[in-house]
């Protein structure tokens, strides 16, 4: 069999699509993993600042109480 033979052109085709193919799944799979941990990341950031906003929340009802309790004992 020659390197023109259709059969080995054919086969050396596939052989070179296989490649591309592997080389697609492990940027794929790269990428993947760099997704999930910038989630896992963005989680984590959005707890910290869910937790932020729910103690400034608390802080400001507390002023908030203590505002109203000096406006009644001035009163």
């Amino acid at each position: 069999m020659s390197e023109n033979d259709p059969a080995v052109q054919s086969i050396t085709e596939i052989g070179a699509r296989i490649d591309q193919l592997v080389e697609l799944c492990r940027r794929l799979g790269e990428e993947n993993r760099s997704l999930r941990q910038s989630q896992e990341q963005l989680a984590s950031e959005r707890a910290g600042l869910i937790a932020r906003n729910e103690q400034a929340r608390t802080r400001v009802e507390a002023m908030i109480g203590r505002l109203k309790s000096l406006e009644q004992n001035q009163a």
